[in-house]
């Protein structure tokens, strides 16, 4: 039976775990970006029969990308204990999760950028590579204006899995609305707390799926 006064109870906790989930989200989705997009760049424009291709680069950066996103979370969040602790001082916290998180965002990320590239027409790159255009300029120009919603789709894709990976963090005090639902929820029993976290990570996602959506569909030209 739902008990609305122990929801009331953890209420300034629940208020305080939601804007640390957002903190860790939205830490570790600007990581993504900032060093996921260049690497997806990368992994496109080096593959064959492209204007930078080089087969060794492509080879190496593909198993780098490949190995990390092949190790499931919770595993990647241990290993990485040694390098959160040197980064933040801690292990523990939204901050430390943030580490972890964006270690796990960086790879997803890129592959998401790299076959959003793959989908633009090759006849468009080849018409800039024949006119002489040059490598950064074919880039700026024509892979990311032409790439730009199904970049956009792939920011909302990894938004949220992080917002899945974050409340994964509070298995291990990361924090947020995971940390909330294992301390409060899990450990006293109480499926009321458990119910609610559960409907405010269905109703974040919701706002994420439908925001990217509408932004991806303003910008798409096509």
């Amino acid at each position: 039976m739902f008990d609305f006064s122990s929801v009331i109870e953890i209420l300034p906790d629940l208020n305080k775990s939601f804007f640390q989930t957002l903190y860790m989200v939205g830490v570790s989705l600007a990581a993504a970006i900032v060093v996921g997009l260049p690497i997806g760049i990368v992994l496109f424009v080096t593959d064959r029969g492209l204007f930078l291709e080089n087969v060794a680069v492509k080879n190496i950066l593909g198993f780098v990308v490949n190995m990390i996103r092949s190790i499931p979370f919770i595993i990647l969040m241990v290993l990485l204990f040694p390098l959160t602790k040197m980064i933040t001082g801690t292990t523990i916290g939204p901050t430390a999760a943030s580490v972890s998180l964006s270690v796990a965002a960086i790879p997803f990320f890129a592959r998401l950028v790299e076959q959003a590239l793959r989908e633009i027409d090759k006849g468009v790159i080849e018409a800039a590579v024949s006119i002489g255009a040059t490598p950064w300029m074919i880039i700026k120009d024509v892979l990311l204006p032409e790439a730009k919603p199904g970049i956009i789709q792939g920011i909302n894709i990894t938004a949220i899995s992080l917002v899945a990976y974050s409340a994964m963090a509070g298995i291990i005090g990361g924090g947020g609305i995971g940390d909330l639902a294992i301390r409060f929820g899990y450990n006293r029993y109480d499926d009321t707390i458990m119910f609610t976290t559960v409907v405010i990570l269905i109703c974040l996602v919701q706002l994420i799926q439908y925001g990217g959506d509408f932004i991806a569909k303003k910008v798409d030209k096509r």
